[in-house]
């Protein structure tokens, strides 16, 4: 799969889960990119490089979402 399609793919389903839910797993992305966990690592590593997706710890859970979504942005001062 190519970068670009891979990116829109994330976006486009991210969205669209978005007024449910702000923030996934890992697994929750490579399976929306129906990736081996690898593959999909590199495009999920490249997106929140260029701030497509945002990285969200806890500690103990890492999960990922798009930039700005869910109460955690809005108690950080993100909105």
């Amino acid at each position: 799969m190519e970068y670009e399609e891979a990116k829109q793919k994330i976006v486009d389903e991210l969205t669209k889960k978005g007024k449910t839910k702000s923030k996934f797993y890992f697994n929750d992305l490579a399976k929306i990119l129906e990736a081996k966990p690898r593959d999909a690592k590199k495009i999920v590593n490249k997106l929140v490089e260029e701030r497509v997706l945002e990285y969200w710890s806890s500690g103990s859970t890492s999960m990922y979402g798009l930039p700005g979504t869910g109460k955690q942005a809005h108690s950080e001062g993100e909105d």
